[in-house]
């Protein structure tokens, strides 16, 4: 805590937490608070305010209420634009705050939550407020006999519960498309990861926000969640999460006939030919599989490669996996910073645990590790396995710094291998053969299929998931801003 800057100090030191609910700091209604754990020394963090289903009701009153009344959803867009724009030059202003915040609540690398995480959250306001000032509202439709046109206007009151592997970058992916269309939202972070969205929401009204307009319950899924997922007043719903809880969400949903955007879990593949170079992807998919601890839903887990360099790809993931440093998130030097708890910290270990036990061959073998000076830290070595395409660890999402490594050698049959998978969140091919990476990458099924590259998420470029991997659309896109606009049409008879 002695590294951070005066004004991460300041905040952490204004506890316990409170709700963010139409413009005012307030306590959850039933005064219970809860602890939140620095996942690099496993110690407490920060008490948070304990919302329930009341609490959601408030916000979503709040939310409905600045729906209506406070000129958001009616403003000239341009209007909007602005203060969006305001937000993210203050979540600019403030990035090496927001990036300590972050560092300490999911156990991130700070330079990782600084260079990527905060300012691509920013960068996404930006791009939907210029797209929201670029998009027709009004669509005149040519029929015979009458005057008729399309509206496109905002739905209302958007609910979001939000994972906490991503919990800045995904508010950011999430509600700026929502904000921009003009609607309200109801934002239930992480219980693991409040701090950075409450951050958020300070900003927000430092913008010139409306009041109302961004509400932030803290709480546990199985009350402020839950009860935000089955509130009958929303209008719009936006999940990131497990297939499990997605499956509950949507339930919940769908009793109230609420449309909602399902963003879940993966198994992604990296399909590698023997005509690249070895060692650039060799370390490119070792820094994919070890990015935020291997805590990344679209990360390339499976990896297939070519018989023909089987050996030479194993060598050199090896010593690149190996080098990694395993250490505190605000030391500048570590690689792979700690999972976010001792619960995901005991699911990685068992699923490494039970792939052996089911024949997997360890080929650099993963599990506990201790950092000095860190020793109550979540912390895991990255692991590499091997061995037939049903083991556990080659068909379910670990959640962690673990790679299961196939070999092939016919381009049909590795295509029905990764197509095998009950997910469809991203894959990638690589191969210095355009057509046939080109050709592979097309018939890979997945929101994304990525060439050369894994983890790509640049505005404009839709990013979302198929079969386990959600449904309902996905962010990143243009046609994500439609997703928070409303279609309406009028017509009148022409006499």
């Amino acid at each position: 805590m002695n590294s951070l800057n005066p004004e991460a100090a300041q905040f952490l030191s204004a506890q316990p937490f409170k709700l963010f609910v139409g413009g005012r700091w307030v306590e959850a209604l039933s005064g219970k608070t809860f602890e939140t754990f620095d996942p690099g020394k496993g110690r407490v963090l920060a008490n948070v305010s304990a919302g329930d289903s009341a609490d959601v009701n408030a916000a979503v009153a709040a939310a409905q209420e600045a729906s209506r009344k406070s000129g958001w959803a009616t403003m000239p867009v341009n209007d909007r634009g602005v203060i969006l724009h305001r937000l993210a030059d203050l979540i600019i202003k403030h990035q090496e705050t927001l990036a300590q915040i972050e560092s300490l609540d999911v156990g991130k690398p700070r330079g990782q939550a600084s260079a990527f995480d905060v300012p691509h959250a920013a960068q996404t306001f930006r791009y939907y407020a210029d797209l929201a000032v670029h998009t027709r509202r009004r669509e005149p439709i040519a029929l015979s006999g009458l005057e008729a046109r399309t509206l496109r206007v905002p739905y209302g009151v958007c609910g979001f519960i939000f994972p906490w592997n991503f919990p800045f970058l995904l508010v950011g992916w999430g509600v700026a498309p929502a904000l921009a269309a003009g609607n309200t939202v109801v934002i239930k972070p992480a219980e693991d990861t409040p701090l950075s969205t409450l951050y958020f929401a300070k900003l927000a009204q430092e913008a010139g926000v409306p009041p109302g307009v961004v509400n932030v319950v803290t709480g546990f899924g199985e009350t402020a969640g839950a009860a935000l997922a089955r509130h009958p007043e929303l209008k719009r719903m936006s999940f990131t999460g497990s297939p499990e809880v997605g499956r509950l969400i949507a339930e919940a949903c769908g009793r109230n006939l609420v449309p909602v955007k399902l963003e879940l879990g993966g198994k992604g593949a990296a399909v590698i030919f023997d005509d690249v170079n070895v060692d650039a992807v060799a370390d490119s998919l070792a820094a994919a599989v070890t990015l935020n601890a291997g805590q990344v839903c679209c990360t390339a887990t499976r990896w297939l490669v070519h018989e023909n360099i089987r050996d030479a790809f194993v060598k050199k993931a090896i010593a690149t996996l190996g080098a990694m440093k395993i250490g505190y998130g605000a030391n500048p030097e570590t690689n792979i910073g700690p999972v976010v708890s001792e619960k995901q910290r005991a699911r990685v270990l068992g699923y490494l645990d039970r792939g052996v036990k089911a024949g997997a061959k360890i080929l650099l073998e993963g599990g506990r590790a201790e950092v000095k000076g860190h020793e109550g830290g979540y912390y895991v070595r990255p692991a590499l396995l091997t061995g037939d395409s049903g083991n556990v660890c080659a068909r379910e999402e670990i959640f962690g710094p673990v790679a299961y490594l196939m070999t092939f050698n016919d381009e049909d049959k590795v295509v029905e291998l990764v197509n095998s998978s009950a997910y469809g969140l991203a894959n990638s091919v690589w191969s210095n053969n355009l057509d046939r990476a080109n050709r592979v990458a097309e018939k890979l099924v997945a929101g994304n299929s990525w060439i050369n590259a894994h983890n790509l998420f640049a505005h404009g470029l839709p990013y979302g998931g198929c079969n386990l991997s959600g449904c309902g659309g996905g962010v990143l896109g243009p046609e994500t801003l439609s997703d928070y606009l409303r279609n309406q049409t009028v017509a009148r008879p022409l006499v």
